[in-house]
């Protein structure tokens, strides 16, 4: 576990909102002395140190090197403990264009002030134990969230929940390996019989509490990421049509020419609470075009590392040698045969399809016409919720991270239930134990490394 002492107590700064045009810009500094320092820079009716905590003062910010006026401004005062970072922290709102915002934030490195690091802001929080790490991960979770439900879940996380659950199966495990030190420090008791019974009863408590976490972890990673859908087919089957119709615009070309997508075109969409990142992809087939064909490997490449292949073929005419080879390329993979132009009559035979995949896998629409989505979506939660509606407690364990870790921690347990059914030494169920606790421990942060901690804050933007 990193200490707090090992972080640098300087002041960072960063800008906090979007780069470009908009009503306001926010340049963020946090750090001991950070309301001295934007006093250097900050001209109003009072010094910013003489203004009570959590307060915002009308002013405007100076260069420090020409003392010409940058912007008019209101700055937030708001000091430690009280804070995102539970250090002091200062907000510079300045208007929101591109140059001025540069230049406030470059006013203030300009005075003393160092440039934050992607996520140090939440790690200091971090590391000041304002939050645990499935908290902070949550705040990137909350930003990037696609659907109510995956928003939902982002704030039930920065509120703790995980956490909590987290932390109660490591009190379990501790009080497990107390018990066992008491029996290996005191041997004169006679306790041994009842402590293994008791051990195995804990232990199989708290695997199945693991194993429940588990469940809804696959679930989670979905809402949390988005499912990652390929639409394939051969050229002018509907693909580009059908992303236009989950998008309710023109985003990708459509036209009676076949081979008119050469490169995928990526999308996210809200498929009735269900995150989706749709790729349509380069028609399949054999060509001698250079660039065609490579927007075909590119196609077969995403196929294959998708959560869900969306295969359409034109019902209104019987199958080719090209979808027959597509067929068998999907076959074996998480696919859904969607039958376009069912509108029209219909010249394919669903006999001969159900050669490569059952016939629940087969879906008629019409996206001219709008008809059938409703049973793709139906489909659709068949194949990943089991028919059931997503929640937030889905999302409660779709990190990769926390899942792995507790992966570890019940194989831990597993062993563990080995060594007391064995009747083997109450050491070696203390080991066991021990290695459970590190992989929960992993979770909230308890128990890190800094390159662990590194890394996940990498993936923050430089004013979070």
């Amino acid at each position: 576990m990193i200490q707090q002492a090992d972080f640098l107590d300087d002041i960072i700064t960063a800008i906090s909102t979007p780069i470009g045009s908009g009503g306001i810009g926010i340049v963020r500094l946090s750090g001991k002395g950070c309301v001295s320092l934007a006093d250097t820079l900050f001209q109003g009716r009072k010094k910013l140190s003489d203004k009570p905590s959590h307060t915002i003062s009308y002013g405007h910010i100076r260069d420090p090197k020409t003392g010409e006026i940058i912007d008019e401004v209101l700055v937030s005062v708001m000091l430690a403990p009280h804070t995102y970072t539970k250090e002091d922290i200062v907000e510079i709102n300045c208007h929101g264009g591109m140059l001025v915002t540069k230049r406030v934030l470059q006013a203030v490195l300009d005075a003393g002030a160092r440039h934050a690091e992607s996520g140090e802001f939440t790690k200091r929080a971090f590391l000041n134990g304002r939050l645990d790490l499935t908290q902070a991960e949550a705040v990137i979770d909350l930003i990037h969230a696609k659907t109510e439900v995956s928003r939902q879940g982002a704030v039930d996380q920065l509120e703790g929940r995980l956490k909590t659950k987290v932390r109660e199966m490591r009190n379990d495990v501790l009080d497990m390996i107390a018990s066992i030190e008491a029996v290996i420090d005191y041997p004169e008791h006679d306790v041994e019989a009842e402590t293994y019974q008791s051990m195995e009863q804990k232990s199989v408590a708290l695997k199945e509490k693991m194993e429940t976490l588990l469940s809804h972890a696959d679930r989670g990673k979905i809402l949390r990421e988005g499912l990652q859908t390929v639409i394939v087919g051969k050229p002018n089957v509907g693909k580009s049509s059908l992303l236009n119709w989950f998008l309710e615009e023109e985003r990708a070309i459509v036209t009676d020419i076949p081979g008119t997508t050469r490169d995928t075109v990526e999308e996210y969409i809200n498929l009735d609470g269900i995150p989706m990142k749709i790729v349509d992809t380069a028609g399949i087939r054999e060509t001698g075009d250079i660039v065609e064909r490579m927007g075909v490997e590119k196609s077969k490449a995403y196929a294959k590392q998708a959560d869900l292949i969306l295969m359409m073929l034109d019902g209104s005419r019987p199958l080719d040698e090209e979808d027959k080879e597509i067929l068998a390329f999907i076959k074996g993979m998480p696919a859904l045969v969607l039958l376009n132009k069912s509108d029209l009559a219909q010249e394919l035979s669903l006999t001969e399809l159900t050669d490569y995949l059952p016939k629940g896998q087969i879906l008629p629409i019409s996206v001219k016409c709008s008809t059938g989505f409703d049973a793709l979506i139906a489909a659709v939660k068949e194949m990943f919720f089991k028919g059931e509606a997503a929640t937030a407690e889905d999302t409660l364990l779709g990190n990769i991270r926390h899942k792995n870790a507790l992966l570890r921690a019940k194989e831990a347990m597993e062993r563990c239930l080995v060594t007391i059914r064995t009747r083997m030494p109450e050491d070696f169920i203390s080991m066991d134990l021990q290695e459970a606790n590190d992989a929960l421990g992993e979770i909230t942060g308890d128990v890190a490394n800094e390159e662990i901690i590194d890394r996940i804050f990498t993936k923050f933007c430089l004013g979070k």
